[in-house]
């Protein structure tokens, strides 16, 4: 059932075995079987001492990672995901940090990441070069023991769920550094049937189906291994992309011909700006976008351009996934009057604003902090989000901006979000980014990066910021603007603030 601990090792293992000659994951232009995943990944479980164990995956949008992560998950292991392009001295840093037993990935980072010898650590490496291909193994694990947990950021264990910790899943390191979050086998097994929110079948019957899907963002964040998991879960082929360019996703819409897609809002905007033929992408009957803000007139241009409506959600590593969002037959029937909404509650999940100070529930339409009530969650309490939210009466949500990235300048407060559309309504700016400086007179003022569109002549920031001046109050006109040929970003997407704010440090 569902709800046990073991349900979502047991719905991989039933998956791999209905069809071992069937395909499943199409890299390269090559595709490879259940049968050959089966292989890797009962090799890998063979290698894990017990449920529990912590093991280090160095994740990359291969198929050998796939076999390495489901053997893991058959295994009842506890995934650390580790993302081995943050910069070689970090991830040897954030290896010996983490300290697990196992360490798991392609032969390539093991030799550059791991320590130079496993042995005298009881380190175990685990590599992987291609599904249906012998795992490696060096080095020899100590006995099995209950794991010594370091804190964990977000919730504790306990909130996770039962069953287990599943993966601990990197956030996109937005803000500051990455941390990681535990996401337990028994949420995940509720956020994968909370997910057929968007689909007109809820069949649950273990069966392989045809039409491949997608999948195009990182595994190392939720974004894309949780679209792994439902591809597998549901019994669904999908294309599988090292990263996203514009030439290879639109070179797959057109060959797999997906009924849906999955866009962070940059690749979104990315493919809204190339000169793609709208006749490729008509088996396209919506796009959806999420972890990052999206201007409701980037959704309707896109629809515009390629007939495509855009079905903005809303999602948080810490909820496993999403929790409220568009699906068609709201997008149809409300988007005139609520553009630029994130939808609503998924079923199974509940939404309220309260007041930061008193933390009073806020009747319809007032800004306030966010909280999530979500059925993946063993607890019934709320869950405080640090975002800034409002919900209209008929349950959609607006999201405002985050509490703790408010900028005081001078007294006033400068919400950076309606800063960033200010600026990305001018039609030579591809995307922007709003961040607070310090300041010795003001405590802090709002400063932007600013990336043009291609093919823009040069562009000051004394023209950017009169283009804006009609949409912000003067306290809210960002006092720096740099114009940078790309924003810096984190490996899901998102504009990487940290970065941007070291942009004005230095300068």
């Amino acid at each position: 059932m569902p709800g046990e601990p073991t349900a979502l090792s047991a719905r991989l293992a039933r998956m791999l075995a209905l069809d071992p000659d069937a395909p499943v994951i199409e890299f390269r232009g090559t595709w490879r079987t259940w049968g050959q995943l089966a292989t890797t990944a009962e090799g890998v479980r063979g290698h894990v001492p017990g449920p529990g164990t912590r093991v280090g995956v160095l994740l990359r949008n291969s198929p050998a990672h796939i076999g390495l992560l489901v053997g893991l998950l058959l295994a009842g292991a506890r995934v650390v995901t580790i993302n081995p392009g943050r910069g070689e001295d970090r991830v040897r840093a954030d290896v010996v940090g983490l300290g697990p037993p196992i360490l798991a990935g392609s032969p390539a980072d093991l030799a550059a990441f791991a320590p130079q010898d496993p042995d005298a650590t009881a380190l175990l490496l685990l590599a992987a070069t291609d599904l249906g291909e012998p795992v490696t193994v060096h080095g020899k694990p100590p006995p099995p023991k209950p794991p010594s947990l370091p804190p964990l950021a977000g919730r504790p264990d306990s909130a996770a769920g039962r069953g287990g910790v599943a993966i601990e899943m990197l956030t996109s390191g937005t803000t500051g550094p990455p941390k990681r979050v535990p996401l337990s086998y028994q949420m995940l097994t509720r956020v994968l049937l909370g997910a057929k929110y968007y689909e007109g079948n809820a069949d649950q019957t273990p069966r392989l189906r045809s039409g491949a899907a997608i999948v195009n963002a990182p595994l190392v964040h939720l974004g894309g291994l949780f679209r792994v998991l439902q591809c597998l879960n549901d019994g669904r082929p999908f294309c599988l992309l090292e990263r996203f360019t514009v030439e290879d996703w639109a070179d797959a819409v057109r060959r797999h011909r997906p009924r849906t897609a999955s866009l962070v809002p940059a690749a979104l905007r990315m493919v809204l700006d190339a000169d793609l033929d709208p006749d490729d992408l008509r088996s396209l009957r919506s796009v959806v976008s999420g972890t990052a803000p999206l201007a409701p007139e980037t959704a309707d241009n896109f629809q515009a351009k390629y007939g495509i409506p855009v079905l903005v959600s809303y999602a948080a590593t810490e909820f496993g996934g999403g929790v409220a969002g568009w699906n068609l037959t709201d997008h149809r029937r409300f988007w005139a009057a609520k553009r630029g909404s994130v939808g609503r509650a998924h079923p199974g999940c509940e939404l309220r604003v309260i007041d930061a100070n008193s933390g009073e529930p806020l009747p319809p339409s007032a800004e306030g902090l966010l909280e999530v009530r979500a059925g993946q969650f063993d607890s019934d309490g709320w869950v405080r989000t640090t975002d800034l939210a409002r919900i209209d009466e008929d349950g959609f949500v607006w999201i405002v901006g985050r509490a703790d990235q408010v900028i005081i300048r001078g007294g006033f407060k400068v919400h950076p979000d309606p800063v960033r559309v200010a600026l990305e309504r001018d039609p030579r700016v591809l995307a922007a980014a709003v961040v607070g400086h310090d300041d010795s007179r003001l405590g802090q003022v709002p400063v932007a990066a600013v990336e043009l569109r291609p093919g823009v002549g040069p562009v000051t920031a004394a023209e950017l910021r009169e283009a804006a001046s009609g949409l912000l109050a003067r306290y809210e006109l960002p006092a720096r603007i740099r114009v940078v040929d790309a924003l810096p970003r984190t490996p899901s997407g998102k504009p990487d603030l940290t970065a941007i704010r070291n942009l004005f440090a230095t300068n």
